[in-house]
């Protein structure tokens, strides 16, 4: 196989990263999500700047709106303010900060009861984190919540040789225990689930693994699991695209993979639509198929397929 890329290496391949204000979040919105008990919810999804994730992974873009070091504590209370102060009211908001929220480097627990005084009216929180850093700060800032807590947390994939090569410094046993050790103490748990890993540039072999782990996650104990096409351009990825170990995902793959996760009827399963038209060809079809998969996202049922004589050209 190819080198393995450490810390020092993944950040030697990258750009420059985006020019942010620590008092602002670098984007945020309004959506809707299916509840766990039926229904819709709708979400607020804050994008928060913070500190870079310790765990440079080499597939991950998120870095790019990212801090060298984190900003002023108050900096976060004052990005999340200005963000529900341009929202409308939510069921549950998401906390997303392109690295981990129980990271005390990133979100200091000094402003945990600022945080817990301004999610007070939403029933659900989501925050991401990395398995091992699941520890009992999740629980004591969970039993403040008057909501419920929902982390989120990559699995990547559970394939044993490509997994060790994602910097990812994980273990398939390692999201199980995190995932066994929140559940227990009534937090739920999201997974994220990669399509078409690097070193794995079979189409075939690309959905098997991707179903294999978003099962892994359920199997664990995850309620809902997304599944991440993995993207060119943050440098490690695109040398490796280069190379010939790493094939982008069609858009005919995103949807078969999709299709035969939600047929698994294990939890939830959502699809990334983020810059879903880098993955298709076809300018006639794409808008009714992006339509299509988000509304999957929402109805968790599987629509007709749309067609178009351009799919017979797709996977090859």
């Amino acid at each position: 196989m190819h080198k393995i890329y450490d810390n020092r290496a993944v950040v030697a391949l990258r750009a420059e990263k985006n020019k942010l204000d620590p008092f602002l979040p670098y984007h945020f919105l309004h959506e809707q999500e299916p509840a766990l008990s039926g229904g819709i919810n709708t979400v607020n999804t804050l994008f928060l700047t913070s500190k870079e994730c310790t765990f440079k992974c080499i597939m991950c873009d998120l870095w790019k709106n990212t801090l060298e070091e984190a900003p002023p504590p108050k900096a976060i209370v004052r990005q999340i303010d200005y963000a529900l102060e341009r929202l409308p009211r939510a069921d549950v908001i998401k906390l997303y900060n392109n690295g981990n929220f129980f990271d005390p480097h990133a979100i200091a627990p000094e402003i945990y009861p600022a945080l817990i005084s301004r999610l007070k009216n939403y029933q659900r929180v989501v925050v991401e984190n990395h398995p091992r850093l699941c520890n009992q700060t999740c629980i004591a800032f969970s039993r403040q919540l008057q909501g419920e807590l929902e982390v989120a947390m990559g699995l990547e994939t559970i394939h044993p040789d490509i997994l060790p090569r994602l910097n990812k410094q994980l273990t398939p046993e390692d999201f199980r225990e995190a995932t066994l050790f929140l559940r227990k103490h009534h937090i739920d748990v999201r997974a994220f689930a990669l399509l078409n890993v690097p070193y794995l540039t079979s189409r075939q072999e690309n959905i098997v693994w991707t179903l294999r782990t978003v099962k892994f996650a359920f199997d664990c104990g995850a309620v809902r699991c997304s599944i991440i096409p993995v993207r060119a351009g943050n440098g490690v990825m695109d040398l490796l695209w280069k190379e010939n170990y790493y094939a982008p995902p069609s858009l005919d793959t995103l949807e078969i993979a999709f299709e035969e996760a939600l047929s698994l009827g294990q939890g939830q399963v959502f699809v990334d639509t983020w810059d879903l038209a880098s993955f298709s060809e076809c300018p006639a079809c794409f808008a009714a198929r992006r339509d299509r998969l988000q509304k999957m996202n929402l109805t968790q049922t599987i629509s007709p397929k749309i067609s178009c004589s351009c799919q017979s050209h797709e996977g090859r």
